[in-house]
């Protein structure tokens, strides 16, 4: 089959759950025979003579770094170029792209979608792109020919708001990673093994992160916090949050990949994802991954991985938070094997086969 992606930034090593997500499914798709193009953009493209990635091909297309309209337009000029190469599939994630489903079935494109969780609920947008991005919940959802979700969560709101019955769950996957030995990059960054605590993700309202450092200005520990991440757009927000960081003595690493991040969290005491809101977060199946002890709060995706009551805090409660990390740190460090579900449940090659799947009863 031939498939072009849309609704992804880019790949590889580019910040985002979607494009982690993106990284991982579509090689392993190309590996079982199929033609795989991702469209990018341009923005967040470092080396734009690179034209394919493990097998998929990388079509490089404008996109305005503005975050109001950039999936928006980006969406359109790709659908553009999908009408013109004619794939057996068009597979757009995420529900702001999504609002461009219409157009691509107009063009008579087939079109698989992935609702990567409600991104309307993000408290970065306003009551604007909150309805565009509703709106492209909706129209993806009505009109596409079929629409996969990352955790019942979703499939739950689908068939709620819109009466969709026939949504394909599949789940996020994780690598199983070999725990890094060297600590090079961790003595770089003055910490001590299992002797601190990381947070992962984007610098964004929704992921907690300043309640997570008020949370640790509360405890006098030796244990230091390290958050993993940076910003896509760096706004108001964003810059007050590196500042807070900055004055709680909290280590910044930017957004890191590969080794270095191996390395964080390999050697990490515990990790803590305070988010508001999340579709299926990866990062917390990749520190679970790791084996490592962790403590998030109590919104419905997190809840979804099942994890023992006592790892979940109220979201939102610094109070919380801030016991539950004294708890943590009190506490033996427990000795866990999670290979087992992450081998079973969250397989990228099995996800891989499931979307193929999906895609041949577009076929048929």
């Amino acid at each position: 089959m031939k498939i072009i992606v849309l609704g992804t930034r880019g790949i590889p090593n580019i910040l985002g759950g979607v494009e982690t997500h993106c990284e991982e499914l579509y090689p392993r798709i190309c590996k079982l025979g199929h033609d795989v193009t991702i469209i990018t953009r341009t923005p967040y493209v470092e080396d734009k003579t690179l034209l394919s990635y493990n097998g998929v091909k990388l079509k490089h297309i404008f996109a305005p770094k503005q975050k109001s309209i950039e999936a928006i337009a980006h969406t359109f000029l790709g659908i553009m170029y999908a009408g013109f190469k004619r794939p057996d599939v068009l597979h757009i994630h995420a529900v702001g792209p999504m609002i461009m489903t219409p157009l691509a079935r107009l063009l008579g494109l087939k079109v698989v979608v992935t609702n990567h969780g409600p991104d309307y609920d993000r408290q970065k947008w306003g009551k604007l792109a909150k309805s565009i991005l509703q709106l492209g919940e909706y129209l993806g959802t009505k009109t596409a020919h079929k629409v996969i979700v990352i955790s019942n969560v979703i499939r739950t709101i689908l068939k709620t708001k819109y009466n969709r019955q026939d949504t394909t769950l599949i789940y996020n996957g994780v690598n199983k990673p070999e725990l890094a030995i060297a600590d090079d990059y961790i003595t770089h960054l003055n910490l001590e093994k299992n002797k601190y605590i990381i947070a992962v993700g984007r610098f964004v309202e929704e992921k907690g992160f300043s309640d997570l450092i008020k949370a640790y200005s509360n405890i006098t520990t030796p244990y230091k916090l390290v958050l993993v991440g940076d910003a896509d757009h760096e706004t108001v927000y964003s810059k007050h949050l590196k500042k807070e960081a900055v004055d709680a003595k909290v280590i910044l690493t930017g957004f890191i990949k590969g080794e270095q991040l191996c390395q964080i969290f390999s050697h990490a005491r515990l990790f803590v994802m305070p988010s508001y809101h999340e579709g299926l977060p990866i990062a917390l199946l990749e520190a679970m991954s790791y084996n490592l002890d962790v403590l998030v709060s109590d919104i419905p995706a997190n809840i979804e991985v099942a994890l023992d009551n006592k790892y979940y805090f109220n979201v939102g409660n610094i109070e919380a938070i801030t016991t539950s990390i004294i708890n943590a740190l009190e506490t033996p460090e427990r000795s866990i094997d999670n290979s087992k579900l992450m081998h079973q449940k969250y397989n990228w090659d099995n996800i891989a086969k499931e979307t193929i799947e999906v895609y041949t009863l577009l076929q048929s």
